[in-house]
């Protein structure tokens, strides 16, 4: 099932990221992980993919046994900094013939031992590749704080509009975590006259090292409420990975109630913490508008 249909129909929807190992020993416990996670029935779940494509063939077989066996729709991500059109279109008649039908595009991270391929240098040229090669349904990144090599704010809502109009049918927000900043990222995009569906991108911070992680990676924003509860818990792992969950719920449960039905949790590969959050909104995400 194509991902628009699904955040089409009027409803919240609650999906989940995973992914794969970046070597073959880890491949059965991550594969364990996802699967435990496809148990839940998400609305859809993605697969990500290592910069350069070096994960693409474990992406692939994640995703098409998520898609296969576990009938969850599932949405494989493909970079392209480091690619040649030669490897993306042959991961793109790999995703078709395993039943994938949902592609999330990214420009992807330029690894830091290698450098990148001169065919691609911005995700909407992916779009257009994907668009010209397969029936896909075709995600997008976005960025509520703006993307740390964006000038400014307006010049990365102009590269979204790009994303758009080269043919993406959703876009999913980088991790944030004061919803006023969506909910103004939100106001300027449609004002810019980008109407399609954004899913919120959330991350259940469950230990304080993923903070330090995520401040040097983007930059995010951590507002006070967030930090006090990191400042309390953060060394104390059981309570902090509590707090974390409950904090992003209640994220969600915020969202959900002013209108932004879709939301995307960037798990880790945990299924406890999936389940924990899934469980605390069942009643939530059983409501229409």
């Amino acid at each position: 099932m194509k991902i628009r249909d699904i955040l089409g129909q009027g409803r919240p929807t609650l999906s989940f990221e995973v992914f794969p190992p970046k070597t073959e020993d880890k491949y059965e416990t991550v594969e364990a992980a996802a699967r435990e996670i496809a148990k839940l029935s998400p609305s859809f779940m993605s697969v990500t993919y290592g910069a350069g494509g070096g994960t693409s063939r474990y992406t692939v077989d994640i995703a098409a046994a998520l898609n296969n066996e576990y009938h969850v729709p599932t949405l494989a991500h493909v970079t392209c900094v480091s690619s040649t059109k030669e490897k993306v279109r042959g991961v793109l008649e790999e995703l078709k013939r395993r039943g994938i039908e949902n592609v999330l595009a990214l420009r992807g991270d330029i690894p830091k031992e290698g450098r990148p391929a001169h065919d691609y240098q911005y995700a909407s040229e992916l779009i257009r590749e994907i668009k010209q090669n397969g029936d896909f349904c075709i995600g997008a990144a976005c960025y509520p704080e703006g993307h740390v090599e964006s000038v400014n704010k307006t010049e990365d809502i102009t590269h979204l509009k790009e994303k758009v109009e080269a043919g993406c049918d959703f876009v999913t927000t980088q991790m944030f975590f004061d919803n006023n900043i969506l909910y103004n990222y939100l106001y300027r995009i449609r004002e810019r006259g980008i109407t399609v569906p954004v899913v919120a991108g959330i991350m259940p911070v469950t230990n304080a090292s993923q903070i330090r992680r995520i401040c040097q990676m983007s930059g995010t924003y951590l507002p006070s409420r967030f930090k006090a509860v990191v400042d309390r818990f953060g060394d104390k792992p059981a309570a902090m990975k509590q707090a974390g969950i409950a904090y992003a719920t209640e994220q969600i449960i915020d969202l959900i109630a002013n209108g932004v039905n879709g939301i995307h949790i960037y798990s880790m590969n945990k299924p406890d913490v999936a389940e924990r959050i899934q469980a605390s909104l069942s009643e939530i995400l059983t409501c229409e508008e």
